[in-house]
């Protein structure tokens, strides 16, 4: 099969790799389509430290099942599906209580942080076990699929935030993640949501998905407008969507006493932490990991027409050029968001 190869970092090499073999549990997926997420673009030039060459990566895919093993009793060659970009034990913990995206022995699609080397979905083919999938609805095609996991993650966030009616919700960062949860919010009861970002074209899209007041850091004081807003009490939930200090600080300034501050973002391995801040005003700061079971609730979501993928798609591309697509992104050029790669 022909794959995109991680081969060293800064190296993307399109050539031949075998097909994978897959265990009794699992399907062997033709892939139909494999979006780039930034995680991708950062583990390229080995900043993250999770994609240690040589790899596939690539996990936010969709594509229609080719071949079964002998216990994947519930699938049949020709469905359609995507799947999680977690593969996790069955029989954990953390998987037996609901959090299978905190399982011990997980591993992510696409990566390889030393302790294991899973190939992901720059492919032809990928083998993943019958437990992470999924099927697909008539009415969501490949490409739409390709973008589930990114908007899952957004509703994993949502999910372990308690908001109520009328909340003021600001999203910090409406990058992928924080503009698809702009798009989750705007279909609940909240009350105002504001989104926040350096990105004036970012921002936009955020009013399209329905963001209420956008507020750009560099050209506005946030606090203050936040403030201004608020009765003077700031925002009730602040969910941040970058992870440096800069947007945990700014996240904790705009949240009112007793509020809630969610990370999603994890740019930075560490921040600066505003303790005092924190502690005295009783703010609630939590942590979002991953995905654990929202992929139903986006596919009907998404099925229904909620959730609208297209502003969001920049380019589909052939797997061939993937090289060349994953360089643009890298290079941070103006107004490219997701790109999906096509083998």
């Amino acid at each position: 099969m022909k794959a995109l190869v991680l081969e060293e970092y800064n190296k993307l090499v399109y050539k031949d790799m075998p097909v994978p073999e897959i265990k009794s549990n699992e399907v062997l997926v033709r892939v139909k389509a494999c979006g780039i997420c930034g995680s991708d673009v950062h583990g390229m030039d080995g900043s993250s430290g999770r994609r240690i060459p040589p790899i596939i990566m690539g996990h936010e895919a969709s594509g229609v099942i080719e071949k079964t093993g002998a216990d994947a009793s519930n699938w049949n060659p020709g469905d359609r599906v995507t799947f999680d970009s977690t593969i996790y034990p069955l029989n954990d913990w953390f998987t037996e209580k609901g959090m299978y995206n905190l399982s011990e022995n997980r591993k992510v699609l696409g990566v390889s942080p030393g302790e294991y080397r899973q190939h992901g979905a720059f492919a032809e083919y990928v083998a993943v076990p019958e437990h992470i999938l999924y099927r697909l609805p008539e009415e969501v095609d490949f490409v739409q699929a390709a973008m589930v996991e990114p908007v899952a993650v957004a509703c994993h966030a949502m999910e372990l935030t308690k908001l109520s009616a009328r909340d003021t919700v600001a999203v910090v960062g409406v990058g992928m993640i924080g503009l698809f949860l702009v798009q989750v919010l705007s279909n609940s009861e909240v009350g105002q949501i504001i989104a926040v970002d350096i990105d004036d074209q970012k921002l936009d899209l955020a009013r399209q998905f329905g963001a209420h007041r956008t507020l750009n850091p560099n050209k506005q004081d946030v606090q203050k407008e936040v403030l201004k807003v608020t009765e003077n009490r700031g925002a009730d939930v602040v969910f941040e969507a970058v992870g440096n200090t800069e947007s945990l600080n700014l996240s904790i300034e705009s949240v009112r006493k007793g509020g809630t501050v969610t990370l999603i973002g994890n740019l930075s391995a560490e921040v600066q932490f505003p303790l005092q801040s924190v502690v005295t005003r009783q703010i609630r700061v939590q942590g979002s990991c991953a995905i654990a079971g929202e992929y139903p609730m986006v596919l009907k979501m998404m099925q229904k027409g909620l959730i609208n993928t297209e502003p969001m798609l920049s380019a589909t591309a052939p797997l061939s050029e993937g090289a060349s697509w994953f360089k643009r992104l890298y290079d941070k050029e103006p107004g490219l968001y997701k790109v999906v790669l096509i083998p």
